[in-house]
């Protein structure tokens, strides 16, 4: 894997559309960059310095998910806040099993567009939900000005064991990035306008990966190579990864996936590791385990505070192994709040404070 990695502006507004060339992904030969460096700590070091050009800094993303109840809100949108001031350059808003939050999430990706900088990716799920009416639902969200998806398989709903497609409705990941961009191409064709308005702001759709295959469905690291190569053939832009705790499981992924032909940029989903509670309550979901070591470390911390700085040390330690690898860039899962996200950014420098 090449030493060098394209980054892309943190100040940029929407994630990349277009796939790029094998190459690309990994190493931007021949760049241009400037002697400024990042310092690289913890226990993954770089071969070399990593350079910093104004173009070729590392992403920055975030992921939310609706507030469960009005006294929810206030709590979410004082994060909204606080994450727009590091100027990332989307945040994704998650979609329950079966629709369940598709009010919600609506209302919440609207005024996201309406109120903020940021620019949201909406979430979209194949689960109990018919073709007919996740067109809608793109068509709602596309007329509400949304131009990015995160299109998923979707888990089952809760109290449902085994994962059922609706009869009218899409089996996969893949399928549901071909509708998305089949409604483009129909309503581009429909309107001039609206085709003119495509190519200012095209249509971008990201899908998931798993570092280690997806747990839920007992696949295998393998198998979701094959998946991660047959969305980007349906059209998928980019891919943002499950939670992962080491960086072999991200750099092992992103290599079986080139050599598979995968060229769309793989973006690393990381869970801030302050919280062990939460961390257990992911793995129960996800089926992804938490390192016993890592949960050890937080436990043996004498009080919360020195928890939370061993939980950041270890993230930025992650993040530090998997940049240097080549990753373009950090996804990180906030579970509505800011205070450990941001901290995890100032550690690995990724805040914006050292670049200007």
């Amino acid at each position: 894997m090449s030493e060098r990695s394209v980054r892309v502006s943190a100040a940029t507004a929407v994630p990349p559309v277009a796939a790029p060339r094998p190459s690309d992904a990994l190493a931007a030969p021949g760049a241009t960059t400037t002697t400024e460096t990042r310092a690289v700590t913890g226990t993954h070091v770089a071969p070399s310095p990593r350079p910093l050009g104004s173009v070729d800094r590392p992403t920055i993303s975030f992921e939310l998910f609706p507030p469960r109840n009005p006294q929810a809100a206030p709590r979410l949108w004082e994060t909204v806040r606080a994450l727009e001031s590091v100027h990332p350059d989307f945040v994704s808003v998650t979609y329950g099993a079966s629709g369940k939050t598709r009010e919600t999430s609506r209302a919440l990706v609207s005024r996201l567009l309406q109120e903020t900088s940021l620019s949201p990716i909406a979430h979209l799920t194949c689960v109990g939900t018919s073709r007919e009416e996740i067109t809608t639902i793109v068509e709602e969200f596309l007329d509400e000005g949304v131009r990015s998806f995160l299109a998923l398989r979707g888990d089952p709903p809760v109290g449902q064991d085994d994962w059922q497609a609706h009869p009218d409705g899409l089996a996969t990941a893949s399928e549901l990035v071909g509708l998305l961009r089949e409604i483009e191409s129909r309503r581009c064709t429909a309107s001039p306008a609206q085709a003119v308005r495509a190519r200012v702001r095209p249509l971008s759709v990201a899908v998931a990966a798993f570092p280690r295959g997806n747990a839920a469905t007992g696949g295998t690291r393998a198998q979701d190579v094959a998946s991660l190569l047959a969305k980007q053939e349906a059209g998928a832009d980019f891919a943002i990864t499950q939670v992962f705790y080491d960086a072999e499981a991200y750099l092992g992924l992103v290599a079986e996936a080139r050599e598979a032909g995968v060229v769309i940029p793989i973006i690393p989903g990381i869970i801030p590791a302050t919280d062990p509670a939460r961390l257990e309550r992911v793995q129960a979901l996800t089926g992804v385990p938490v390192p016993r070591a890592l949960l050890e470390t937080l436990a043996s911390a004498d009080d919360e505070r020195e928890r939370h700085r061993r939980g950041i040390r270890a993230g930025v330690d992650l993040i530090n192994g998997i940049l240097d690898g080549g990753a373009p860039g950090v996804h990180l899962y906030t579970f509505n709040t800011h205070g450990a996200a941001l901290d995890l950014l100032e550690g690995a420098d990724l805040d914006g404070r050292g670049r200007d």
